[in-house]
């Protein structure tokens, strides 16, 4: 068994990896931690039960495919024990972000030996624009390799204990870290500020994700729901979520359209929308969480970037 461990952000780059036949084994974390509710204990038999409650009630996974994609390169990672460098290989939106920090958060636990170094995306060229790590060329991700950060033992820290804070029951916590530029993660500020941006605003009880898709709706009238899909993907700056996620929001939102086949809004979605009333008595859901937080236990003021609890 090699020295060398990769832990990649899924599919698409463990091909990609494979294909460059990069010394060492490679692992992918199966996991959206950036939806449902999270515990702190990454790994633990509560921490997977409760994962797994989550993503069989909203996304209809059965338990064997559970076991088959997510549980299996699970176990693989814990029988991975003599590997004493391991690479990270996970992209600068939100989706990828919080699975890094959760898989700090266990290997502070778990191989406290290892040198743990980080492989992450960014801008690219002289574009400004965003690209994941999957959509890289060889040469790219083989230049990234080599460009690879060894985090030491304070940013393993920090991860762990901004994991903590994304765990726990108030994103208060969360909205008072300042420090990130001491630490070898640089798009995790603005991760946990898109994180934040998440809870319900003030004005229309939609969140920011939720008025993008009623705007993109309005501004960019698509003629059919693939059409307003493919277009709040291209326009989704931080978050970094796949179309199923996009399709379960829309879902949540099918009160505020009068039709997807074109793309319309109801009265109701266009005065929601301009924040002449609020949607949330009717979105609101005492059982949906971000991280350790229910949803709907806070507001967020657009006005003044704060969170407030209700």
């Amino acid at each position: 068994m090699s020295s060398l461990l990769h832990i990649t952000n899924g599919d698409c780059l463990t091909k990609k990896l494979d294909a460059l036949k990069l010394k060492g084994d490679v692992i992918t974390w199966r996991e959206m931690l950036c939806e449902g509710k999270t515990l702190t204990n990454v790994g633990s038999e509560s921490f997977w039960k409760t994962r797994f409650e989550f993503l069989n009630k909203n996304y209809k996974i059965t338990k064997s495919r559970f076991i088959e994609k997510t549980l299996k390169e699970y176990r693989s990672l814990c029988n991975h024990k003599q590997q004493d460098q391991i690479v990270l290989w996970f992209d600068y939106d939100l989706f990828c972000q919080v699975n890094m920090l959760a898989v700090l958060s266990w290997l502070k636990a778990h191989r406290k030996y290892a040198e743990i170094s980080l492989v992450c995306s960014g801008k690219e060229g002289n574009t400004g624009q965003f690209y994941s790590l999957s959509n890289l060329n060889d040469e790219k991700l083989l230049q990234l390799y080599d460009q690879r950060k060894v985090l030491n033992q304070d940013d393993i820290e920090y991860a762990d204990y901004v994991w903590q804070l994304y765990c726990s029951d108030n994103p208060i916590r969360l909205e008072n870290l300042s420090d990130f530029k001491n630490y070898q993660f640089d798009h995790l500020g603005d991760a946990v500020q898109t994180h934040l941006h998440r809870f319900p605003s003030i004005k229309n009880g939609l969140n920011a994700m939720e008025n993008a898709i009623l705007q993109l709706s309005l501004d960019q009238k698509p003629t059919s729901k693939k059409e307003l899909l493919n277009t709040i993907l291209t326009n989704q700056n931080l978050l970094g979520f796949g179309d199923t996620q996009y399709e379960r929001a829309i879902s949540r939102l099918k009160p505020l359209f009068s039709t997807f086949n074109p793309v319309r809004l109801t009265k109701k979605g266009k005065e929601i929308l301009n924040a002449k009333t609020s949607y949330y008595s009717c979105i609101q859901d005492n059982d949906v969480y971000l991280g350790g937080a229910l949803k709907y236990n806070f507001l967020f003021n657009t006005d003044t970037n704060r969170i407030l609890k209700l």
